[in-house]
This record gives structure tokens, sequence and C-alpha cells, in this order.
């Protein structure tokens, strides 16, 4: 059954007017129309609207808890997509490979410097890719949390000294994406990107279309995304790693310099790459 405006309004404590002013500004909720062109909501849209009032009682600022609500945090994800979904103002970028590779390094170099016992994650799409940038990230998870990487792995593993390794659904669409979350109170750092078609050949370099952000909650949304395509056949593995990423506390909204180290790094990597050789693939 569909529920009328100030019925939501009751239900949630959000009047009428901040539930439009919600909708025009940050397209949220999304309700459906009646034939009169009154607003019908679902429990799906009140329970979101719950949960962004939460967030706002905790502290969390309105754009941010609007985007926490967007983001899903089940199996299957596409990381790059639900990023778009829930950030619609990040512009996505069109990247060479070895561009790519070296944002992710700059955001991998960034987490060695200043995120103590953070959760770091990746998704290679092929295990072949991982290999290759194998050692740095055994580097990686030596001081962290929870370090996990996702591939076409044919079975999950867990490596001493290394990062878990999680196998994902051959429909899975984190198949066709390149991703790398940093999340530690120090540091928050998410890239996805998705492999455009059509790009790959022996003279021809592949592309991908790419966003960014440092923003604590899709951040820790996004590591949540990636943890859901893991369990989908390492559940084992995962047992703890709710508790884990739990017990993390969110990096500082207010920490304008690290969000200005880490874009400097990223910019500088980024320049570098496209006067020098490509850098040996990061995945």
């Amino acid at each position: 059954m569909m529920i009328p405006i100030g019925e939501v309004a009751v239900r949630t404590g959000v009047g009428e007017a901040t539930l439009r002013m919600w909708e025009q500004r940050y397209g949220f909720p999304e309700p459906e129309r009646a034939n009169s062109g009154a607003r019908r909501y679902s429990e799906r849209d009140v329970d979101l609207i719950r949960q962004v009032v939460r967030d706002r009682d905790r502290g969390l600022a309105l754009r941010a808890a609007i985007a926490r609500a967007r983001l899903p945090s089940g199996a299957e994800e596409s990381l790059f997509a639900s990023l778009r979904r829930a950030l619609p103002e990040l512009s996505p970028q069109r990247l060479p490979k070895r561009a790519l590779v070296a944002m992710s390094r700059a955001i991998e170099d960034e987490a060695l410097a200043c995120a103590q016992r953070a959760v770091v994650l990746a998704a290679f799409q092929r295990e072949r890719f991982y290999r290759q940038s194998q050692r740095r990230w055994a580097e990686l998870a030596r001081t962290a949390r929870l370090a996990a990487v996702l591939a076409d792995f044919a079975a999950p593993a867990s490596p001493p000294r290394a990062p878990l390794e999680l196998p994902l659904e051959p429909d899975a669409p984190l198949r066709r994406e390149w991703a790398v979350v940093v999340d530690a109170p120090g540091c928050a750092a998410c890239l996805a990107a998705w492999e455009v078609p059509g790009g790959a050949g022996p003279h021809i370099e592949r592309v991908y279309e790419a966003v960014w952000t440092v923003a604590p909650e899709p951040v820790r949304a996004a590591a949540r995304i990636l943890l859901g395509n893991g369990r989908a056949r390492a559940a084992e593995l995962l047992a703890d790693a709710d508790q884990r990423l739990d017990e993390l506390p969110l990096a500082d909204e207010e920490g304008l310099e690290r969000v200005v180290a880490l874009t400097n790094r990223m910019v500088a990597y980024v320049a570098r790459a496209t006067v020098a050789p490509a850098p040996s693939p990061a995945m």
C-alpha cells in the first residue's frame, strides 16, 4: 500500500515541506505520483527517511546522510553504479589504464603513509592482474585491520601475511569493474571504474570511466558493497568482517588536510603517468 505524504511526515517526524525540499534539492526520496499528482511513498521510502533522520541525529551532514541511504549494502552490486546513484554530483572521468593504475597507487600509498589499522579492499577483475601487484598488497595487508581482494579466483583463500582472496560470481558486475577502497579514521578514499567496451587490442590501451570520493560514509558503504560481493562465495572468510568495519571509527569529515594531501598525491601520480613509461599494471 502506498502512503500519502502526510502520513509519512507523522511516521518519520520530517515535515511535508522538508520532504518536498529534499526531493527537489537532492532527488530523495523518490515518491510515485497518483493520477491527481499527489505524492505516494513506499514502506522502503519510510525506512530510508528514518535512516536519514537517525544519521542526522548522530551528527552526519544531510548530504552525506542521504548519500548513505542511497547506497545499497547487499551482494553482487555494481560499485560504480552505486556511487553514481548515491552521489550524482560525482563527475565520471574517462581514463586510460595507466592513469587509473597511477590513481590506484596514489590511494594505496596514502593508506601506507597515514592509515593505521585500515580496511583495504580492491576489485581486480582478473586473478592475473592481482598477481602482478601481490607483493604490494601484501605490504598493505601487513598493518591492515582487514585486507581483501576480489577477482575471478577459482576458490577462496586466506594466505598468510596477505589479503584474503575472494572469488567473484561469474555474473557479478564487479567482474567488469576496478575498485580500490581505503577506510580508516585518518584516511578514507574510494576509486571505482568500469571498463569501456571496445578499448582492448594489441595496440589499444584499455579505457575506463572512473569516479572517486573521499567522503567517509560513501567510502564505508563502498567497503560493504565489496564485502557483500565477496561473501557470496567466501562467507566463512568474512565471518567477522562486518564487526571489524563497525568497530572502525569513520574518517573525520573535517580533515581537509588529508583530502588535500590525497588529492595532490593522486594528481601528481596521474601527471607522472602521462609523461613516463606505463608502470607495471596494478590490475
